[in-house]
This record gives C-alpha cells, structure tokens and sequence, in this order.
C-alpha cells in the first residue's frame, strides 16, 4: 500500500510517494521520468553500504544503468569541498540538462545533491529518496536545498524542487534509535505548529511510531508531508507562511553551531530543543498558558528525545554568545531577528516583536540546569 501526496507547484508539479518497498520498486518509478536510461546517484558511505544496492538492482531491471558517488557521512559533508566534489563528478559523468540525479540519503545528501542540480548546466532534474525519518518528513519537500558556510547553517542555496519523492518506510528499520529519534523531532514540530489535533494523535501514539508500527509510522510521515506541503503551496520561497516551519529552529541552528556542526546535536536534537525553548519563551511572554511547554517536554521526554540544552554533552557558549549565533540565522531582516512563537499548541505564528532580554533570560536559566 503506498500513500500519494501531491505537491501541484504550477510548472513544478511532483509526487511525494509513502510506503514500504519503494526502494524495492524505485526504477519503475522513477522511469517514466527519463529521457534516456540512465542516471547518477549520490549517497553517502553508510547509506550506500545499506541501500545502494538495492536501488541499483531496481534500476537494472528496468534496463536503467547508473554511476554512484560515495560521500563521506555527516554534517560537515553538506559544505563547499564535497559539493565541489559532487558537481565536478556529474559533469565527468557528462549529466545532461534532461537527466535526473539521484539523492539516496538524509537530509545531508538532499540537501548537497538538490543545490548541486539546481546550478548544474543551469539546472537539471534530482529524485529524492530520503532514508531517514527526518529528510522523508521535512528536508526532501519542499526545494529548499543548499550547504553550510562558516558563519552559519544553509546560508548558501537554492529552491530548486524535486521531480519525485519516494519515501520508503521501510528503511526507517534501519535507522540507529537516536537518528530515528532525531527525525522524530520535526514530526513532533509539525503539531506544534498548526495541527493540534495530530499533536494529540502523537500523545496517543508516539510509542507506536518509535516502535515501528508500519500504520503509525505511514500516518506520521503522510500528515507531515501534507502539512508541509500545503504550506509551501501557499508560500514556496518563504516570503511569509512558509517561515512557520522554521519553529525551533532559530535556537536550533545556534545550537548547532556553537557545538561545530558535530554528532554531539544531531540536527533533529536541536529541532526539539528548539521548540521546547520556544513554547517556554512563548509562555515567559504570556503568550500561551504555561501547561503548554509541559506537554511539549512530556512527550519529548517520553520517547527519550532531547529537549533542555542540559542534554546537549560538553560544555556550551555563554547566553550572549548563542544570542549572537542566532544574529546569523536566516531569518533576520533588516538585522531584526525574527523568532516563530505560539499562542498554544497548533498556533505557531512569525514574530520580530521579541525582546533581547527575555531569550537571554531564558537561555541563561537553561544553562544554568
């Protein structure tokens, strides 16, 4: 059984496809996209040792031949060396404006790989097979694709939209528990951010999803992909709307640069830290009843989530500092920092009305313990 949700851009219309053995089946898929039989896949090393294979396999029987290019795993891949690297490798491979590149990975690899095609002979077409929970719910929708500068996290991109999303739930059993629990971070955000309702389905239900029940696990990731979608219909370069999906991640971004974009905080761990501060600082503000962040850290803690930067090992920056990493975030404007706060859970909203003193407040509180 597999679940479609479609994503109808005007002239950049794509499918995002749910469910189990899609990799299995990725050539059928994928081939009414071609003009010619073949493509170019990248990946990462450790994906590539647990999936290439596969999906290499399920090309052939089409009569789809394929190269591979391994990268080497993690955060610091998604920089200007190994998308150099990707680049200058497609053009050896003589990639074609009509070809399709192929992302099989995290949110690392689709990110590199779709900026990457974005600028490759002006832009070519990329597939995205995400293969962990948090790239299958959030960073393979949408186009926003790019790489990490030394000032701060995807401050170097491109929107530039897939032509296909294959969602294989069932490579999600693969997943080490904390990666999984990480992705678990941005289907939790999808609540908190406009849908109560699921908010409360993953209060019922979150032991499920973790657990690998197929049928949670499917909801989870098609009422996420949904939510995502329906926004960036209404707001695809993120003039206005689209900017809500960023709740958590203002904190989330200076968190991961203060701990250099290491395993110590996986991107997903900053996520749900970030929103736990947010629904706090939102409370401090009295905007939202403070039963609110409650909920928010009892259901991140019952699934063994991080959510206070006490979780984060090591030692971190002092307040002032990690106010002066979010100063780099993306969404500062006219050098006002903007935040997404929420007057209760489902009702995310984008504000630049926040003062200095209150996140400095709350941030020295927290690291405090």
């Amino acid at each position: 059984m597999t679940d479609t949700v479609a994503v109808p851009l005007p002239g950049r219309a794509y499918d995002v496809r749910i469910g189990s053995g899609l990799l299995e089946r990725a050539g059928a898929e994928i081939a009414p996209l071609l003009h010619r039989p073949r493509v170019a896949i990248v990946t990462d090393e450790t994906v590539a040792d647990r999936h290439l294979a596969t999906l290499e396999a399920a090309l052939a029987a089409q009569g789809i031949d394929s190269v591979a290019l391994r990268l080497p795993p993690g955060e610091a891949t998604k920089s200007w060396q190994p998308f150099e690297t990707c680049v200058e490798w497609l053009l050896a491979e003589r990639i074609e404006r009509r070809d399709v590149v192929i992302a099989l990975g995290g949110g690392v690899i689709g990110d590199l790989v779709g900026f990457a095609a974005a600028v490759l002979r002006r832009g070519v077409r990329f597939v995205q097979i995400p293969t962990s929970l948090l790239a299958q719910v959030d960073s393979s929708v949408g186009g926003k694709t790019g790489i990490n500068a030394p000032q701060g996290k995807n401050l170097i991109g491109a929107f530039h939209q897939p032509a296909l999303v294959l969602a294989d739930i069932g490579v999600l059993d693969t997943l080490p528990r904390r990666d999984f629990l990480a992705g678990f971070g941005e289907v939790v955000k999808y609540g908190l951010l406009g849908d109560a309702e699921f908010f409360a389905w993953l209060e019922d239900h979150a032991g499920d999803v973790v657990a690998g029940d197929p049928a949670a696990r499917t909801h989870a990731v098609r009422r996420s992909v949904e939510m995502k979608a329906e926004i960036v219909l209404r707001d695809e370069t993120e003039q206005g709307d689209r900017a809500l999906l960023n709740l958590g991640h203002t904190f989330c971004h200076a968190l991961e640069a203060a701990t250099g974009y290491s395993d110590r905080l996986l991107h997903g761990e900053g996520v749900a830290i970030g929103c736990a501060l947010a629904f706090e600082l939102s409370a401090r503000l009295g905007l939202c009843p403070q039963e609110e962040p409650s909920r928010v850290r009892a259901l991140l803690r019952e699934t063994g989530m991080r959510c206070d930067l006490s979780d984060i090992p090591g030692d971190l920056p002092p307040a002032e500092s990690l106010l002066e990493l979010m100063g780099q975030d993306k969404k500062v404007i006219d050098g006002q920092l903007r935040f997404i706060l929420a007057r209760g859970i489902g009702q995310a909203f984008v504000t630049a009305d926040v003062p200095g003193d209150a996140v400095l407040g709350l941030l020295r509180d927290q690291l405090r313990g």
